[in-house]
């Protein structure tokens, strides 16, 4: 079999989808030892480092940058009506929109969300994004999504497209390898107190966050001393949020931390005592697996994709109540029993989403497709 990877859309950046294509692909590649892989990198980054040593795996740098979905399109279209009618690809699979069609051999196509559609997009955006995402659709001749939520919303918007959904994953025993002296200097450097609660992600609207910094306001004015540490990079929310924390006077309650290392990210994993996932919209949501990994008790909004991939056996909140859900977080802050329920099913849980398991999901799909 041979395949090529479309991954220009990737770059060093932290994002779940990137963390879904290392995990995934490097299982398969080694699951498919006979099967040739093309990797298609960016101009700006050496994605064919993350696949090093895999004697199954070619690298090709294109002259198509990461960023920019315009300049994307328009600067690769050259390349690729030049590069690939040379190629006898059996699969050729792209993780970005809109889709470059592999004529002669099957073309998938994985969505992550359709967010471009959400009521907060302008009018003209979603027109845009709509017509892009239904060409596509209509091109690929099969789609991968994330999610049994996710594949819904597709089928609603887009009826009659062909679908499966596998996962996003997580190596667990990566997020386990945090020592005590690691967790011990990652406290000291972020002067972090003995117990907070973590929340993570893009700092963006749809993350949420400004409720959830009202809702660490209403613990406090309860009586509840809590604290809460943000950790993401900024996508536009920043300064609305630290305004709002200055607002409501919570700069010794709240710190907001961005540019982590990996390594500094899972120990805030390991040393929180409450994990919260506030989001209004997601296609996954992978910190959910990053927590059950670490052994972290959570509570989450309740939307669609977060039950599902906790089978509806967590804890929820809507997502526009504050009241509800600084009720929701001192609860489980308050129980014992609660949070120690979160934390075995989180491990239990948790394996149903290993790369390896996936990664089988992905070859079983492909050869149902030749």
């Amino acid at each position: 079999m041979k395949v090529g990877l479309n991954a220009t859309c990737f770059n060093n950046r932290p994002s779940g989808a990137g963390q879904r294509f290392v995990g995934i692909y490097r299982e398969l590649i080694k699951c498919l030892p006979d099967s040739e892989f093309i990797v298609y990198e960016p101009a700006d980054c050496a994605i064919g480092d993350w696949f090093e040593g895999a004697p199954n795996v070619v690298t090709r740098r294109t002259p198509v940058p990461s960023e920019g979905r315009a300049r994307k399109f328009i600067g690769g279209l050259p390349y690729w009506r030049s590069a690939l009618p040379n190629e006898d690809f059996d699969i050729f699979e792209q993780f970005n929109l809109p889709l470059i069609k592999f004529a002669s051999g099957r073309t998938l196509l994985t969505i992550h969300d359709i967010r471009g559609l959400q009521a907060d997009a302008g009018a003209l955006e979603r027109s845009v994004f709509r017509s892009v995402l239904g060409r596509s659709l209509r091109m690929a001749d099969h789609v991968v999504t994330v999610s049994e939520a996710m594949k819904e919303e597709l089928l609603g918007v887009f009826p009659g497209i062909s679908i499966s959904v596998i996962y996003n994953g997580i190596d667990a025993v990566e997020f386990e390898r945090v020592s005590d002296s690691e967790l011990l200097a990652f406290r000291q450097k972020f002067t972090l107190p003995q117990e907070f609660i973590l929340s993570v992600g893009h700092i963006e609207k749809r993350k949420n966050f400004q409720r959830l910094v009202e809702a660490i306001a209403c613990l406090r004015d309860e009586g509840r001393s809590c604290c809460l540490v943000i950790i993401g990079n900024d996508s536009g929310e920043r300064a609305e949020i630290d305004k709002r924390i200055r607002l409501l006077n919570l700069e010794s309650n709240v710190k907001v931390l961005s540019c982590l290392t990996d390594l500094e990210v899972r120990c805030a994993y390991k040393a929180c005592n409450l994990f919260v996932f506030p989001s209004i919209y997601e296609g996954f949501g992978i910190p959910i697996l990053e927590a059950m990994a670490v052994g972290c008790p959570l509570v989450l909004s309740d939307i669609p994709v977060f039950r599902e991939i906790t089978q509806n056996r967590g804890v929820y909140f809507p997502w526009d109540d504050v009241e509800s859900m600084a009720h929701v977080i001192d609860d489980v802050l308050s129980s014992t029993s609660e949070r120690k329920r979160l934390v075995e099913y989180g491990r239990t849980r948790v394996g149903a989403f290993s790369f390896h398991s996936l990664a089988a999901q992905l070859e079983c799909l492909y050869r149902s497709l030749l």
